[in-house]
């Protein structure tokens, strides 16, 4: 585990999906997630119009605000700027890291995509990545050809000194093991959304829960 800081925390990572969050249902879905207890918001939208990204993305970040929780942006530097989101989130393929430091300052949070690679979670450490995701460690069905990682990986990692985040096929079923091998967070698409919003708050709550059980820093909102 690393040391959280810029309003980090571990918990349950909420990332949207064009598929499982469409913009008719997005604000209440995410209005459910927090509701249920989740730490940070991830705006990933990949079809969407500049336009349809930018009133999303406005949308998210009030909500988020008025949640005392972080929104990032899905590789998109520029629209975290523009929308004041709390940072960005970048792929290996999604431009530099350093750049979208200079553009958005300091403070920002910004994770970097390391899959099950430490070379590449080094890289990023070196760049100035405020967390590390890894992953995928599950089946996913919003990344099937996301190269597999293991837990081991977390567990290395966490040498690093910096939050761990891992993503791919998490559900409440099998999160443990990865809280345990030294996840932070846990980055949650179809485990978390899809059906109606009570559903969506009550699956927040039980990663919550998870949490609680199973994380060393983790601590229920006063």
């Amino acid at each position: 585990m690393g040391t959280m800081s810029k309003g980090l925390r571990p918990g349950l990572y909420a990332i949207t999906d064009s598929a499982l969050t469409p913009p008719e249902t997005l604000i209440e879905s995410i209005e459910a997630a927090l509701r249920g207890g989740a730490v940070m918001v991830q705006y990933r939208e990949k079809h969407a119009s500049m336009a349809e990204r930018l009133s999303q993305a406005r949308n998210l970040q009030a909500v988020c605000q008025n949640a005392g929780v972080p929104l990032l942006i899905n590789d998109d530097p520029e629209l975290a700027k523009r929308v004041g989101a709390a940072g960005v989130h970048m792929g290996q393929t999604d431009g530099s890291l350093t750049a979208a430091r200079e553009l958005l300052g300091d403070q920002a949070i910004i994770g970097i995509t390391c899959h099950a690679d430490l070379a590449l979670a080094r890289a990023g450490l070196e760049a100035g990545a405020d967390y590390l995701a890894f992953g995928r460690f599950y089946t996913s069905s919003t990344k099937p050809g996301a190269p597999a990682a293991s837990p081991g990986v977390l567990t290395e990692a966490k040498n690093f000194g910096r939050p761990l985040t891992a993503i791919g096929g998490v559900t409440v079923e099998n999160g443990e093991p990865l809280i345990r091998a030294g996840a932070d967070m846990l980055a949650v698409v179809g485990g978390l959304f899809g059906g109606a919003t009570d559903d969506i708050e009550l699956r927040a709550k039980a990663f919550e829960r998870l949490f609680a059980s199973h994380h060393p820093l983790f601590s229920l909102p006063e």
